[in-house]
């Protein structure tokens, strides 16, 4: 199927698009069918078959020539007046060494290796990118929704300014506040409107969906940091690192693999003139890798110094992904704790508060501008409790998707 993708693209085939609306899993699985991972399956394909000639012998040469054709003498400028003229064929097979040929071989799985770690890392990156688009599309609507309650409550208190004010229980200038209150809403409804299309556009970047639309509510994300921790060795980052590892290795068997002789088999056929008789001819002829100490060797001391360099980026690039790891989860935590706080706390009370102030908005104890403020007050308790629910989901989608383990490894 991932080699199908490949050639479509590679065509120019357009691949059927998305229906809207994706749920959470739809969006990642028609991730996984975009360009850039057809790209890498196509890398690995062309790796593979450049695997297949690795260890074959060089095509065989064939030659024609004229050989001791006279230029001088009394028979210059004659073809076959003397007994050394002849028109030659000759066929040359070259033999590198053996250990070339399995170094070369070796090159090849290496670069095999390469190319399958690159797509799992880009099947990774796509899955990674298409969640948090979809989790921002997705929280970005309901923060919408959450601000248009709020318009509508402003509505509500607004109407009844008038009879307030025709009993003499307002100011006139009070007539004002709900319109400048619902500017400020515009304003960030207008903000929340361009989130929405950023976050579609991203989403649509991934999917090739023209017009996404999160449906369905986001997944539960779970976080084990015993099992992600114990997986860390098998990432696909750090794999991709350890097949430039293996490149690394091959290369300085290529480089030691010059140090032994190639040699090569020629035989020859000269047709002369008749009187005289043809002529065959056969030969080897091996290379002579004399010099080493200002040749081969520098090579391989380079290529041992670039597998080690390789190495110790591995090792930094370990480091650096357990400290990720322990850094996302101590920020999970924190999101944990105030989404919890929030949804247990923050919103009950403001939801109270804004009801009381309600209340006695509408037995004259109270103002407009506190009733107004307490709607304000639940709408941004509220606001504040999708963010931070926001912030759990993507911590939880980053940090399974960034560091848990590949399907085929569990």
């Amino acid at each position: 199927m991932r080699i199908f993708l490949a050639v479509a693209v590679g065509l120019g085939l357009s691949l059927p698009a998305v229906a809207a609306p994706l749920t959470f899993d739809a969006a990642l699985a028609a991730a996984e069918t975009g360009p850039s991972l057809a790209a890498r399956v196509a890398g690995t394909a062309a790796a593979r078959a450049a695997a297949v000639p690795a260890r074959q012998l060089p095509d065989p040469k064939v030659a024609f020539g004229i050989r001791d054709f006279p230029v001088t003498g009394a028979d210059a400028g004659r073809f076959n007046r003397d007994n050394f003229t002849m028109t030659t064929i000759s066929v040359v097979q070259a033999f590198p060494n053996n250990a070339k040929r399995n170094a070369r071989a070796g090159r090849a799985v290496a670069d095999i290796g390469a190319a399958t770690a690159a797509e799992r890392l880009e099947a990774r990156n796509v899955r990674i990118g298409a969640a948090m688009a979809w989790l921002d599309l997705h929280f970005a609507q309901r923060r919408l929704a959450a601000l248009q309650g709020l318009d509508s409550s402003i509505d509500a208190i607004a109407a009844t300014v008038p009879a307030r004010l025709a009993a003499g229980g307002a100011r006139g200038a009070q007539l004002l506040e709900p319109k400048l209150l619902k500017a400020d809403v515009g304003d960030r409804r207008a903000a929340l409107i361009a989130s929405i299309g950023k976050a579609r556009a991203e989403l649509a970047r991934w999917t090739g969906d023209d017009d996404p639309q999160a449906a369905g509510p986001p997944p539960a994300w779970g976080v084990d940091a015993v099992s992600l921790r114990a997986s860390l060795e098998k990432l696909p980052s750090l794999r991709a690192l350890d097949a430039g590892i293996a490149q690394a290795d091959a290369d300085i068997g290529l480089a030691r693999a010059q140090k032994r002789p190639d040699w090569e088999v020629s035989a020859s056929y000269g047709r002369r003139e008749p009187a005289f008789g043809d002529l065959a001819s056969i030969g080897v002829s091996i290379d002579l890798p004399l010099f080493a100490r200002r040749r081969q060797d520098p090579l391989i001391v380079a290529r041992r110094a670039n597998a080690d360099r390789a190495r110790l980026e591995r090792q930094a690039a370990l480091r650096e992904t357990r400290a990720g790891l322990d850094s996302a989860l101590a920020d999970h935590a924190m999101h944990h704790d105030r989404h919890r706080r929030s949804r247990e706390t923050l919103v009950p009370l403001a939801r109270q508060s804004a009801a009381l102030e309600r209340a006695s908005y509408a037995a004259g104890t109270a103002d407009l501008g506190a009733a107004l403020g307490g709607a304000v007050g639940l709408a941004r308790a509220e606001l504040d409790a999708l963010d931070r629910e926001a912030e759990v989901a993507s911590d939880g989608a980053r940090i399974n998707l960034s560091y848990g383990a590949e399907p085929d490894d569990r």
